[in-house]
């Protein structure tokens, strides 16, 4: 039966799904840790706004499979060199996250701001303590949308040779076997939903008074 390969290559799916899970969860935590103070100075400077929101929004049209066959040449690695996919997906996750964190923390009122300053924080304080934190929420939702957008973009660079579950797609296809290629989808979905749920649980975690308000 079919369904028979499953069991017997469980090595062979569990060491993808790893692989996946890699290559596209590390370009989120990157992407975030430059997105967030890029999202900051969109936030606070109309002119900065005017250049990163739209050169984020063309950077994130440009077709993932061209970006993971460019950058080996602006690198200098390998084609076949994962690094050319984290990288391609964290230029993506920060095209993502700029204009979410720019409105996130254009979005906290004003009072409390002026607030927090009137008690002596300073502006690096301030952030961390008071900005951020009530940026969290909307925050949240747009890492939502790049890790999930990641998990499946990491599929492509199986085209390219790098593994993931994207493999099973090319290995199914090429042996006209579809139950590799049903296996690779429905992982795939049930990672996003996973990530998808662990960030969910992340935000109200972070965000306790956001439970009690509500």
């Amino acid at each position: 039966m079919v369904w028979d390969w499953i069991p017997r290559n469980t090595a062979l799916i569990w060491g993808a799904l790893q692989v996946h899970v890699v290559l596209a969860l590390i370009p989120v935590v990157a992407g975030l840790v430059l997105a967030v103070p890029l999202g900051w100075l969109a936030s606070r400077n109309g002119a900065v706004r005017a250049v990163f929101i739209p050169a984020a929004s063309v950077l994130y049209t440009i077709p993932s499979l061209a970006v993971f066959i460019v950058l080996p040449a602006i690198l200098g690695t390998q084609i076949l060199d994962p690094l050319n996919v984290v990288v391609a997906l964290t230029i993506y996750t920060v095209a993502l996250l700029v204009r979410s964190v720019a409105d996130a923390l254009a979005a906290v009122p004003a009072l409390v701001v002026a607030a927090a300053t009137a008690m002596g924080y300073k502006p690096g304080r301030r952030f961390v303590s008071v900005e951020l934190p009530l940026a969290v929420p909307v925050l949240i939702a747009g890492l939502r949308v790049a890790a999930v957008s990641n998990i499946s973009l990491v599929s492509v660079g199986a085209l390219i040779g790098v593994g993931g579950l994207g493999q099973l797609f090319t290995e199914g296809y090429q042996r006209d076997f579809p139950t590799e290629i049903i296996v690779g989808i429905v992982l795939i979905v049930l990672l996003a939903l996973v990530v998808d749920g662990l960030l969910v649980l992340a935000g109200r975690f972070i965000t306790p008074w956001a439970r009690v308000a509500a």
